[in-house]
């Protein structure tokens, strides 16, 4: 009788590391997902604050401010002013992203950079995710908008 049970052990050996093998791999795909996703979000959320930090600079750097190229000087009512670009380039640069890549749109709808008047702001990124096994390329943007103070 030991006889027997002998051959199904050694049959069954097999059956262990297939199992194995399933079970580590959806764990390693599992992992992968999990830190992709985080470093996804991580992106993201960072191009959401800097599209914000651009418009609250827009708001408080209105017309009141005197015109020039200083961080403290007035930003637009240009398109893409100089003084906003730079602070959305600085906080972007944060996070594990290129900000050469990132593409920026700060618009003045009301053609002025008056009190009451509102800016708007757009920032595009393509994130190009770490396993590159499917060639995929994402836009994460964001878009904000604000109404200049002073």
């Amino acid at each position: 009788m030991t006889r027997g049970c002998g051959r199904r052990w050694r049959r069954r050996s097999g059956q262990t590391l297939v199992e194995f093998s399933v079970v580590a791999f959806l764990t390693v795909l599992t992992f992968l997902f999990v830190v992709e996703t985080g470093r996804m979000l991580l992106v993201y959320a960072a191009i959401a604050n800097a599209a914000r930090e651009g418009v609250r600079y827009a708001i408080v750097h209105g017309s009141s401010r005197s015109a020039g190229a200083s961080q403290t000087d007035a930003s637009g009512p240009s398109s893409n002013p100089a003084q906003v670009l730079t602070v959305i380039d600085n906080f972007a640069g944060t996070a594990p992203l290129t900000t050469s890549l990132l593409v920026v749109s700060v618009t003045y709808p009301g053609s002025s950079n008056a009190p009451g008047q509102t800016v708007n702001v757009s920032v595009v990124y393509p994130y190009n995710p770490l396993i590159t096994y499917f060639p995929a390329t994402l836009r994460l943007g964001s878009a904000s908008q604000g109404v200049i103070l002073f």
